[in-house]
Order: structure tokens, then sequence, then C-alpha cells
């Protein structure tokens, strides 16, 4: 893949596109979980390799820092305004791609910790994705955070400058 022949605007468009058509299926699907799953209550998919199981989390990925929901709505407003601020520099596709999936991870969890309950910047993630190995219950938008994120780590350690120029 070649540089992006878009212009530094049409950069920062095209992140914060795709990062608001990811968080639209995030909610969507939190939507589904909702009007569908009882909390608590485990619905097998997969036999024991996938099962919806509605949960409620005021914490951070991995159950980190139950009770700061507060902080960790900061900590999304300051992770996704840098993401969109520096989105213009972005010198390809593959990059571009990645910051729009990981600011649509963060809108989605962010999103539900500004106007779900208990309160507003105080609101709790809507979850249901189930795997087994002890594993959190997840969601959409964590599925894009953990996968941009991995990718990012992944592009980092072939040598790749964030959002630069060289590419895969």
């Amino acid at each position: 893949m070649s540089e992006l022949s878009l212009k530094p605007a049409q950069r920062t468009v095209s992140v914060a596109a795709i990062a608001l058509a990811l968080l639209l299926v995030d909610q969507f699907t939190k939507w589904l979980a909702l009007e569908n799953l009882e909390p608590g209550r485990i619905v097998p998919v997969l036999g024991d390799l996938l099962a919806w199981r509605l949960t409620f989390n005021d914490s951070a990925g991995f159950s980190i820092g139950f009770g700061v929901t507060w902080f960790f709505t900061l900590l999304s407003t300051t992770a996704f305004l840098i993401l969109i601020l520096r989105a213009h520099k972005v010198r390809n596709k593959v990059w571009l791609v990645l910051a729009g999936v990981i600011g649509g991870g963060i809108l989605g969890n962010l999103v539900d910790r500004l106007v779900r309950e208990p309160s507003f910047a105080n609101g709790h993630v809507v979850d249901f994705i189930q795997i087994p190995f002890n594993f959190p219950i997840f969601n959409f938008a964590d599925i894009c955070i953990s996968v941009g994120m991995t990718l990012v780590a992944w592009r980092i350690i072939r040598g790749d400058k964030i959002g630069g120029a060289k590419d895969v």
C-alpha cells in the first residue's frame, strides 16, 4: 500500500467516520442484548465456546478499577480527543483504519459511561459476550479496542512508525 492521497482534514473525517460506524454497530448490539437478554442468565450460542450473558460493568477491561467509572470516562474522552486531533497526521490506509477501529471502540464504551445508569459520566458499560477460560464478559467495543491495539503493537514491533508511511 502507498501513502494516502487524502488531505489532512479528509484523514480526520475518515477516522471519525470509521469510528462513528463502529459506534453504531456497538450500540446496536448492546440494544439487542438489552432487549433480548436477562441480566446474569447464560444463553449458549456455540456450546461451551460462546454464550450471551448480560452484565453491567463499572470498571475497565479485565475488571480493572471497580467504582471509578468517572475516571474511565475522563480517560476515554481524552484518548478519543487525542486520536481525532492527531488523525490528520496518518500517512497510510492501515493506520487510518486502525485509528478508526480503536476510536470506535473507545466511543462505544464512552457513550455507555455517559448515558447509562446510574448517572451521567458514571454509567455502566453493557457487556454480553462470554467465552470460556474465565475470560471477562465483553462487548463489540472491547473487541475493536483489543484487536486494534494488538495490531498497533504488532506493527510497532515490526518497526513501523505510528501513522507513518511504512506499510504492510
